[in-house]
């Protein structure tokens, strides 16, 4: 719990790296996997959409390795007040786009 409680990003991705020293894993063995695979959230699905409040337009060392391909959108609205209508609003537009995962849009999508 307290790992949540003082998260970085960056620092998550250092633990991870250590932790692969630690164990021995030879460089040639080293890949994405065997990173995600020492991240705190093993196990989980990676985001498919952060949301980000009060209009920041920055990931604030926040879910760095895990967040690559999600799709980002910013709101306006502080957090506290950002409820159930914002949450709709949000999932609506997240829908509304076309998930590439780091992928050059095709013809169609660049001419509608």
């Amino acid at each position: 719990m307290s790992k949540a409680f003082n998260y970085g990003g960056r620092a998550e991705i250092v633990e991870a790296v250590r932790r692969i020293v630690d164990e021995g894993v030879p460089a040639d063995e080293i890949d994405e996997q065997a990173i995600s695979s020492r991240l705190l959230t093993d196990g989980l699905p990676d985001p498919d959409l952060i949301i980000r409040t009060a209009g920041e337009m920055r990931l604030s060392n926040f879910l760095l390795w895990q967040g690559a391909y999600a799709e980002m959108l910013v709101s306006e609205t502080l957090w506290p007040d950002f409820g159930e209508d914002d949450l709709k609003a949000a999932l609506a537009e997240y829908a509304s786009r076309v998930r590439r995962f780091g992928g050059r849009p095709s013809a169609e999508v660049v001419a509608s």
